[in-house]
């Protein structure tokens, strides 16, 4: 297979603009799509802002910030993904949504092009089994913030071919990142073990074990650990962590994986943690 050079990203969200920006400085071009043109250009100017911002800190020059960003086109519509030797899936965590998505890639790109969902918890072979080209189909799952955070971790479908691994195993060490290799499970690694973490913590609060800070305070401090769960969790999103659990319930049948009921409220109310300005923590102060 030959080398990825253009890539494209579905969403321009906190997660597509961080892949995106990561590219981009990387040396690939980078066409960036969300529901419309005005949202993929609204994701490239917070890419620009986050690199002016790395300019100011003398962590990269003006010029390398500016041709990172001459970089990255945002385009109207899943049709200019034609030229993409690889398309990256950052869309909110809905399997219907991803589907749909791949299903129209999938009659778009060339036979050659990767297809890599940045899912979090979603099996990468049922998703691959939407598409012409299970083989070139794989999970490439980004940890947030992207341009700080450095692991990606990899997960192979059921038929993921050892070139397509390879190809991505590469570009993501190209783009500096550490990779692990996951097995198609619900939930993967990170999640597996991350979220269950952060649903216990928040029953400790549900059973008035401990009040947000506290448990945050006792978990950062006797743990080592540079953000208490609860904050984290405010951080990824209340209702992306209730979507992981509810895959890692409904994947494994095991009742350890029951999302707690005050996530699913707090969700309900629409507190979703810093994206909404309420979530554990209140951020309109």
């Amino acid at each position: 297979m030959s080398e990825i050079t253009n890539i494209g990203v579905v969403g321009a969200g906190q997660m597509g603009a961080g892949i995106a920006h990561v590219a981009a400085v990387t040396g690939l071009s980078v066409l960036l799509a969300d529901a419309d043109l005005a949202r993929a250009e609204k994701g490239k100017a917070s890419i620009v802002k986050r690199l002016n911002r790395s300019v100011e800190k003398g962590r990269m020059t003006a010029e390398d910030a500016a041709a990172a960003a001459e970089r990255i086109r945002p385009v109207a519509d899943l049709d200019a993904f034609d030229e993409a030797d690889l398309v990256v899936e950052a869309v909110s965590e809905n399997e219907d949504l991803k589907n749909a998505i791949f299903t129209r890639l999938d009659g778009v790109c060339p036979a050659h092009t990767i297809f890599a969902s940045n899912t979090s918890s979603i099996p990468i072979t049922r998703m691959a089994a939407w598409t012409s080209r299970p083989e070139r189909f794989i999970g490439m799952h980004f940890m947030n913030p992207v341009p700080v955070m450095k692991l990606v971790e990899i997960i192979r479908g059921l038929a993921t071919d050892d070139a397509t691994y390879a190809a991505v195993d590469a570009l993501a060490g190209k783009m500096g990142k550490t990779t692990v290799l996951a097995r198609d499970m619900p939930g993967f690694i990170v999640n597996r073990i991350l979220m269950p973490m952060i649903n216990e913590a928040v029953v400790a609060l549900y059973e008035g074990i401990g009040s947000v800070e506290d448990i945050d305070v006792a978990m950062k401090l006797g743990t080592n650990q540079p953000m208490g769960p609860l904050t984290l969790a405010d951080f990824i999103g209340l209702d992306t962590c209730l979507a992981i659990m509810e895959v890692l319930h409904a994947g494994t049948g095991d009742a350890k994986y029951r999302p707690c009921p005050l996530l699913r409220q707090y969700v309900e109310a629409g507190w979703l943690g810093r994206k909404s300005g309420r979530g554990f923590y209140d951020y309109a102060k």
